[in-house]
């Protein structure tokens, strides 16, 4: 049997409320500081608790860490989905279940380990037995831990940071852990290949999750206002906003510089961010589709009376109220023009962890510098579940407040200016904020039709001179636009364009496409629109543009082709919309498919092209079929 060392998958099959997360989180966390390229994701149900759920740990010495499609290692705690565990444990794999589920197991090709995990937990009289359940799933954790090779040491430091380094919860908790070592050593015989090795691949890394980040990077990037109304998968970016300003915005005098509220509903979430933002703090929101939906005619405001204000969307399956707790890319062309009537939204795509916390404080800067909403598209993927991450980096710039009017500047200026009136040909007015003290720095802000000068005007004239600044702003923002990313190697057959939380997926996939098929590709990973010119010349690089995203209709191909009509030949849509996070394997059998239909369809057109029409040549070839024509007519 050979072994198969930092390279497989682990998946936990549980029950939701069943407190299998932090178990699971603990596995997770003493694989990453073993110094192992792990990720985890978190397949939940959206109920409170009893349904089935899933926990898969990606561990792969090369670092492609998406989400695997096969199972190599199966734990089963729950006999509701028991069958359907079994029956995913690939050929060759290994299967730990409670032995206390009195089901068959018809499987002869995969290593079987049977686990005592409530007797064990009975036999230690210090446990309470309201705590029994929960600690219970540590015995799993000790069995898995000796038959991989999970090193104690790092189990231990995973447990002290969940619970803070309260010894008690620990201690318990440890000597569960220990119990299941204890049974697996004396009762199991190692029957599967998988092994972990330590390495140091992790050394410089940290683990959290994009919502963490997110709400870090706001709060460094000076949030002094955030309104917010729960919603999965978007609730635990506010909450995380509320756990880290306390300890990362103190005064010296105890004051507090924040305000963090829980609105009613949605609508009045975005309204209160909208307020801030106008009265000059740097204001946020999140939610996700459901509740995005409830903001549209504040957002429509905010445009249109051109007021910053910062909104993340962390995206979830829909129509309707669709799949809670699934992930999805399927909001963009609603928020692109999100608001009544023609509008363009500014919108970031943050791929990574460490741009969710850039593009926590970034997005700040671009929406005052803009004077606009600000909309970040997140997912629940990289919004809630486990990645690894270089550590986040110190804003690089001040913050950049934009084209703000003071005191001393209105002094200047003499009462001469307006409020959305055009001064440098970029589409972006002066403001002032409220508490100026200067007598004509006063405006009227108002969503109605509007003047230069801020006065209430429904002049066709006026309107279109408003509306057509407005679209140049747009054209402006590009210059303050994150720069996409881009990958290339030599002799690329193709371009693949994405965004968001595919990139790991697309990583693994161009590997297997060149390693399987010789398939070489570049990588344009986009990061926000407007589109930079970057873009345009990667489009113009490549013959064929495979744009890979998770949504039915593919939304942004859509938008390329609308904003690169001359290229629509080149590009390939490469949708999927399942709800789970990308796999590699469904990127490389998209692209692949798209790409052969194409090769296929332009070899096809070569030899049209290229093949000649048979004339006769002679003279006496063209009487004889002249010949051969009238004798059949005879015939006749």
């Amino acid at each position: 049997m050979n072994k198969k060392v930092n390279d497989f998958s682990i998946t936990i099959g549980t029950k939701n409320g069943s407190g299998s997360q932090t178990a699971n989180n603990t596995i997770l966390r003493a694989i990453f500081k073993m110094g192992i390229p792990v990720s985890g994701k978190n397949l939940f149900p959206s109920n409170i608790q009893g349904l089935p759920t899933w926990y898969t740990i990606r561990v792969n010495k090369d670092g492609f860490i998406a989400r695997q499609t096969t199972n190599d290692i199966v734990i089963a705690i729950n006999p509701d989905s028991f069958a359907k565990d079994l029956a995913s444990v690939s050929a060759g794999g290994a299967f730990f279940y409670s032995d206390d589920i009195k089901l068959g197991i018809n499987r002869t090709d995969i290593a079987i380990y049977p686990l005592p995990i409530k007797s064990l937990v009975r036999a230690d009289t210090t446990i309470p037995s309201d705590f029994r359940d929960l600690v219970g799933n540590m015995i799993y954790v000790g069995a898995l831990a000796h038959m991989i090779n999970i090193d104690l040491e790092t189990i231990h430091t995973a447990l002290s940071f969940h619970f803070k380094g309260k010894q008690k919860p620990i201690d318990m908790n440890f000597n569960m852990v220990k119990a299941g070592v204890e049974y697996a050593k004396n009762n199991f015989e190692k029957k599967d290949p998988f092994y972990l090795e330590a390495m140091d691949a992790t050394k410089d890394l940290i683990m959290t999750d994009g919502n963490t980040a997110a709400a870090i990077g706001s709060i460094f990037g000076g949030v002094q206002f955030t309104a917010w109304y729960p919603i999965t998968p978007a609730s635990s970016l506010a909450e995380s906003v509320i756990d880290y300003l306390p300890m990362l915005r103190k005064r010296e005098d105890g004051k507090k510089t924040y305000a963090v509220i829980q609105a009613e509903d949605e609508l009045a979430a975005l309204g209160m961010a909208i307020g801030a933002g106008w009265s000059g703090l740097r204001a946020m929101t999140s939610s996700s589709g459901p509740g995005i939906s409830l903001m549209t005619e504040f957002a429509g405001l905010a445009y249109y009376a051109e007021v910053p204000v910062v909104v993340w969307d962390i995206q979830r399956i829909g129509p309707s109220t669709g799949l809670p707790t699934r992930t999805s890319q399927a909001d963009l062309t609603f928020v692109y023009s999100i608001g009544h009537g023609d509008t363009q939204s500014i919108i970031l795509l943050p791929g990574t962890l460490d741009e969710c916390f850039e593009f926590g404080w970034k997005s700040f800067d671009i929406a005052e510098r803009l004077q606009t909403p600000v909309f970040v598209l997140s997912d629940l993927d990289i919004g809630m579940n486990q990645w690894m991450s270089k550590p986040f980096q110190y804003p690089d710039a001040p913050m950049d407040r934009g084209k703000v009017l003071w005191e001393k500047d209105l002094e200047e200026l003499k009462g001469n200016w307006g409020r959305y009136l055009d001064k440098d040909g970029d589409g972006i007015p002066y403001r002032t904020i409220p508490g100026n003290k200067h007598p004509t720095s006063a405006y009227f802000t108002r969503g109605t039709g509007h003047d230069e000068y801020a006065r209430y005007t429904e002049d066709s004239d006026v309107y279109m001179r408003n509306m057509e600044r407005l679209k140049k702003k747009f054209e402006s923002a590009k210059n303050f636009m994150p720069k996409p990313v881009l990958r290339e190697v030599k002799g690329a057959d193709m371009g693949i364009v994405a965004f968001g939380s595919t990139e790991n997926a697309i990583l693994e996939a161009q590997h297997l496409l060149d390693k399987e098929y010789g398939i070489k590709s570049d990588f344009l990973r986009l990061r926000a629109l407007p589109f930079t010119d970057e873009v345009t010349k990667f489009i113009e690089a490549h013959d064929q543009i495979m744009i890979v995203e998770q949504n039915r209709d593919g939304q942004m191909y859509k938008i390329l082709l609308a904003e690169y009509p001359q290229y629509a030949m080149k590009f390939k849509s490469v949708a999927f919309h399942d709800g789970l996070p990308a796999s590699a394997t469904w990127v490389r059998d998209g692209i692949l498919e798209k790409y052969q239909k194409a090769k296929s369809g332009k070899q096809k057109a070569e030899v049209k092209k290229t093949a000649k029409v048979v004339k006769p040549k002679t003279k006496s070839s063209k009487e004889a079929v002249t010949k051969k024509k009238s004798t059949a007519k005879k015939k006749k």
